[in-house]
């Protein structure tokens, strides 16, 4: 038996190319000097994969920003605004990403979404009119010969043909249908230039085959992959899915001639059904992807030997693999010294989970591998009993009724009474929660876990930036104000740290999208709130003005799609007992006085099903409840806030007024405002603030670009709904661009009151 990594974390041990990109962007290093640190970073992850035993270990996988852009930029699709700032090729590159203000020009980045099922952001190619789809980069070649040069054998990947064409965002009168040809003729180039290079592997991502495919998806998917294979080729073609399975194409898939087919074994429902029903061909690789690629929770090696057993017994050659890429789970074990052996050793992340894929693979080749140490070890592991149970937990959720998740009187009811008490302006403007997180705030927070300095010493810095926080937003203009967050980490892990049954690790490092990367929680028992977590600095920054001071909450879908959750009960208990939790936390800000709370959602898409047909059961049925519930009883005049981040929203309209929030605030920049016609469409009756300005980019928008965004909005959206605010919290940006920006936002404000007559 072989194994196979489908893709590896590239950000580094200890986050070293965030690091070194940063320091690139602030000029701080040279180009040189930022590829560099690329290079070893690749050098050091194929050795790490090839010291593990691992057979077939990708190149390509890595990028200084992201793989969809990579394979944009690879194939020319480069929109001509990035093209016109004549900047140097890597500089184009992050201007595509990033956004650029400077002397070349200004220009917006790219859409940003949300990867499939996952809290990674892709960047969304954008395909003009007059785009020329065509094969003209060369990173990927140029990086399996880095590693034959160090005598490593690897398999590049990229981007498939069909899932490329499918998430391109198509911005003139063309769509996808248009560009197969060229997207056929280009892969048709990649192959032969694989050829040339002597490439023995290379794998095609298409997890777009996991979603819902009608007759015309699997036609388009045919007519691609029909004629990218009649290229002759020496190279050996694998069609690697994940995040699913492919039920709607497999029997015609194990047909089409691709020398290895991957298939998730650990999302995928149907994908062991599918192999039972069709078979699979002897003639190619099962690449099975049966250690999760997703979790960081050991594999249980007694069930994915059986799957295993059973694949030989069929006669299918298997490669052992993981689920999907590696970049969604954290380096490694290593650097974690704050938790116990009697909770680490229940965990694997990416340098374990290759130790996984090892002990698998010998276990499966050995005759009687239940007498083997390594079996033995991981079977008592799984019969041991964890600490995760709380009796009080349980009892509270079984006298949950169905009219705790039913708040009254009716959302329009509470409008009218939410106006009347908040007294507030057309067109309200705010912030999403999070100023900048500056060096001393962070020094402050770092000081105190160290111990060197004193609970009230912390606390006193805290007050005294909220209260510099409060009175700049009074002195721009801003009508509901935040505290800022200071004392804040993460809105998931600051949290976690203060609820019943999480874990947290030291350098956990996930990346999010480009250089932001987060340390997820585990979610280790049941979650309970063992005090009020966010009340304190809410009160002390309501006393600081006499405007409306919203109280901060991550909600519990949040919570619980950007931790690690556990694997032993169901996602709907998990979701439900952090409702209940934050529940508790809304009510008490009430009570402290807070007229304004703002529960935020910002990962509510992320578990919904890939599957249209399992949204509603698997996952909606619950997670728009449990945010019911977490507001629920609070008085009518208490005003709902909840936020989402980046990703698509367009076909979820009406889940999302069912949450009964009474404002949602949420991305739109980026994506040009699209949602606005599908809030209409749907006759949207929560108030709404779609975002008039990216975050994500250091650009600061003009007051003109502002006013423009507002206007189009007011033609889709009524003038008492309109709520005036960015795309998201201003954490990770600089105090001179947010101080900028958010003038700017208070001013087209202004403008557009002044514009709008009864």
């Amino acid at each position: 038996m072989q194994t196979s990594v489908i893709g590896f974390p590239r950000v580094g041990t200890l986050r070293e190319l965030k690091f070194a990109s940063e320091k690139y962007f602030k000029k701080e290093i040279t180009a040189e000097e930022l590829l560099q640190t690329g290079k070893e970073l690749r050098k050091t992850h194929w050795n790490t994969q090839k010291n593990a035993g691992i057979d077939y270990i990708s190149c390509n996988d890595f990028s200084y920003y992201d793989m969809m852009l990579d394979t944009a930029v690879l194939f020319n699709i480069i929109p001509e605004r990035y093209k016109e700032l004549n900047l140097p090729e890597l500089d184009t590159y992050f201007a595509m990403a990033r956004g650029y203000q400077g002397d070349s020009g200004d220009v917006k980045a790219l859409a940003m979404k949300k990867w499939f099922n996952t809290n990674y952001h892709y960047i969304v190619p954008e395909v003009e009119d007059d785009t020329d789809i065509k094969l003209t980069g060369d990173k990927l070649c140029k990086e399996y010969a880095e590693a034959k040069s160090l005598g490593i054998e690897t398999k590049p990947v990229v981007i498939g043909a069909y899932t490329l064409l499918k998430l391109c965002r198509y911005t003139g009168t063309k769509t996808f249908r248009d560009y197969a040809a060229a997207v056929i003729a280009a892969y048709q180039d990649l192959l032969r230039k694989c050829e040339e290079n002597r490439i023995a592997w290379i794998q095609f991502d298409e997890p777009a085959l996991v979603q819902d495919m009608d007759g015309e998806d699997i036609a388009l998917f045919h007519q691609i992959y029909d004629a990218v294979l009649s290229v002759k080729n020496e190279s050996s073609i694998l069609l690697q899915t994940y995040f699913g399975d492919v039920r709607d194409i497999y029997p015609e898939l194990i047909q089409m001639p691709f020398a290895g087919i991957g298939l998730d074994f650990t999302e995928g429902k149907e994908t062991y059904n599918l192999i039972e029903k069709y078979g699979f061909p002897q003639d190619k690789l099962l690449f099975a992807g049966l250690v999760n690629g997703k979790n960081i929770w050991k594999n249980h090696y007694e069930k994915t030997l059986q799957v295993l057993s059973a694949l030989q017994v069929k006669g299918i050659r298997t490669v052992l693999s993981t689920s999907c890429s590696l970049l969604h789970v954290p380096y490694t074990l290593k650097h974690e010294n704050r938790l116990g052996i009697e909770y680490l050793s229940y965990f694997a992340f990416a340098e374990e989970k290759l130790t996984e894929l090892e002990e698998l693979r010998k276990l499966a080749e050995h005759g009687n591998y239940h007498s083997e140490k390594t079996y033995r070890d991981n079977e008592k592991l799984f019969a041991a009993e964890r600490n995760c149970f709380n009796e009080d937990v349980h009892k509270r959720l079984s006298l949950i009724t169905e009219s705790d998740y039913v708040r009254l009187p009716k959302r329009s009811e509470r409008q009218q009474l939410q106006k009347k008490a908040l007294g507030l302006p057309k067109f309200p403007t705010t912030t999403i929660g999070s100023f900048p997180q500056t060096k001393d705030v962070k020094a402050n927070r770092s000081a105190f876990r160290r111990g060197e300095i004193t609970q009230d010493e912390y606390v006193a810095f805290n007050r005294k930036k909220i209260a510099e926080c409060v009175r700049w937003q009074e002195e721009t203009g801003l009508d509901v104000l935040v505290h800022g967050e200071y004392e804040r980490n993460d809105m998931v892990e600051y949290f976690g740290e203060s609820l019943g049954g999480f874990l947290f690790t030291e350098k956990a490092w996930v990346q999010s999208y480009g250089t932001r990367c987060v340390k997820p929680p585990i979610i280790w028992g049941d979650v309970y709130r063992e005090k009020p977590i966010t009340v304190e600095w809410s009160v002390y920054a309501q006393s600081q003005t006499k405007k409306p001071m919203k109280g901060m909450l991550t909600g519990p879908v949040t919570i619980l799609n950007w931790s690690f959750p556990r694997e032993d009960i169901s996602i709907k208990e998990s979701i439900s007992q952090i409702a209940l939790a934050i529940r508790d936390e809304v009510l008490d800000l009430e009570k402290n006085g807070i007229r304004i709370i703002q529960i935020d959602e910002a990962a509510l898409r992320e578990k919904l099903p890939l599957r249209k047909s399992d949204w509603r059961k698997e996952y909606l049925d619950f997670a728009i409840p449990a945010f019911r519930l977490t507001h629920s009883g609070v008085k009518p005049e208490t005003q709902i806030h909840t936020h989402m981040c980046y990703s698509e929203f367009t076909d979820i309209i009406p889940a999302i007024d069912d949450m009964d929030a009474d404002v949602i605030t949420f991305e739109a920049s980026r994506s040009d405002l699209q949602i606005l016609d599908s809030l209409r469409e749907h006759h949207f009756e929560t108030e709404v603030g779609p975002g008039v300005y990216d975050i994500h980019s250091p650009r600061v928008p003009s007051v003109e670009e502002i006013v423009a965004a507002l206007h189009t909005m007011l033609t889709k959206i009524d003038r008492d709904k309109l709520w005036v605010n960015p795309d998201c919290g201003l954490k990770t940006r600089g105090t001179a661009e947010t101080e900028a920006s958010l003038k700017n936002l208070v001013e087209a404000a202004r403008l557009v009151r002044a514009s709008q007559t009864d």
